[in-house]
């Protein structure tokens, strides 16, 4: 499908979203000295910078074999990068993760699943149950009684630094960065800054913006929008809660302590809400709710501050990635959804090899004519 560039002059990249996907393309490709690589990138409403994620795909009861396998191999990559970029440990740590359930059995059933994962995926470390008072032992926050499955390779990762870090790495390797919105003109012309800039690639990263990217060239997208709000409280530091393990307690907001008693409640999941970029009351409610039920003694005096941001999904929940139809100059990736922080770096590293290396990845996922095709 492709024209080789190995043989060629240094091909010009054009990266649009600088999200977890965007920000990873780019630093992969300022490494290559064969690209010459631009990410724009508007800030507004990314999912990536508002989100403070968890990577731990082997509990999931999800059916969908090809997300689990792109999540699998994403959690194995991600790590992989944060140590070849010598990521700090508030943009990701490998903390482990605690899943609860309030059936034994339906611990057990956890943590056969677990077992099973660990047999194609021995990322995931050690597996262990854990009491209520075990628990309490490596998060002295927790007040109600739980018990749970502990993965020692589970991780929580700060999007917002994430993207941070690989950006500037990519621009000292030469990457350009531009802060603003632009549209497509056509497969290889972009507008931004009311300049037109020619590009041989482009890869669009752009969450649910890429409906809007698109719809000039005439391509329906079927992605959604979804908002996620999260809060965070200030509370009393402990001797561990910079390597505290994440907890995941079954019918609740997710409880991740950070360090230097900082905690992270979320996060919400509203589909095609009305108010996009706002942080609301009932946002609140329901994660400061969710949040005293794991600890009572918390209130609303431990608020410090909230985030919000639109992630992208799709009718299956399943996101997409490759070649846009019927086209040889562009690419696209979306409806990564909140599993976004997990997929999106193998994502991108799957897109960047596609320039080169042409491939279906159907391991990954279904055809992208499910998700995305010309109108008309």
């Amino acid at each position: 499908m492709m024209e080789s560039v190995k043989q060629n002059k240094m091909k010009k990249v054009a990266i649009i979203g600088g999200g977890i996907v965007g920000a990873t393309a780019a630093y992969l490709l300022s490494k290559n000295s064969n690209y010459v690589t631009t990410l724009f990138d508007s800030g507004k409403g990314q999912a990536t910078k508002a989100a403070a994620g968890i990577i731990s795909p082997w509990l999931s009861k999800r059916r969908n074999q090809q997300w689990y396998a792109l999540a699998k191999d994403g959690a194995a990559y991600i790590d992989d990068l944060a140590q070849e970029t010598q990521m700090t440990a508030d943009t990701y740590l490998q903390s482990g993760t605690i899943v609860t359930r309030k059936r034994s059995a339906d611990l057990d059933e956890l943590e056969q699943l677990a077992l099973k994962h660990r047999q194609t995926a021995p990322e995931i470390g050690e597996i262990q149950r854990v009491s209520a008072e075990e628990i309490q032992s490596l998060l002295p926050l927790v007040t109600a009684d739980l018990e749970g499955i502990f993965v020692s390779g589970g991780a929580r990762i700060d999007g917002n630094n994430f993207v941070n870090h690989l950006v500037k790495l990519g621009e000292k390797n030469g990457l350009r960065f531009v802060h603003a919105e632009v549209q497509l003109k056509d497969e290889q012309t972009v507008l931004v800054n009311e300049k037109l800039e020619n590009f041989d690639f482009v890869l669009v990263c752009a969450g649910a913006g890429i409906k809007r990217l698109l719809s000039p060239l005439n391509y329906e997208v079927r992605v959604h929008s979804q908002k996620g709000q999260l809060i965070e409280l200030k509370v009393p530091a402990y001797s561990n809660d910079v390597s505290a393990p994440v907890l995941m307690p079954e019918g609740e907001k997710d409880f991740m302590p950070v360090g230097n008693g900082q905690l992270i409640i979320g996060a919400t999941h509203e589909n095609n809400p009305e108010n996009t970029t706002a942080f609301t009351d009932s946002a609140l409610h329901e994660l400061l709710t969710s949040a005293i039920r794991i600890d009572s003694r918390l209130s609303e005096k431990n608020l410090v501050a909230n985030r919000v941001g639109m992630r992208a999904f799709t009718d299956d929940f399943a996101p997409f990635f490759g070649w846009l139809p019927d086209s040889q100059h562009i690419m696209v990736a979306s409806g990564l959804g909140s599993s976004g922080l997990t997929t999106g770096p193998l994502i991108a590293k799957l897109m960047v090899s596609l320039i080169e290396t042409p491939n279906h990845f159907s391991n990954y996922q279904k055809e992208i004519s499910n998700y995305i095709h010309k109108k008309g």
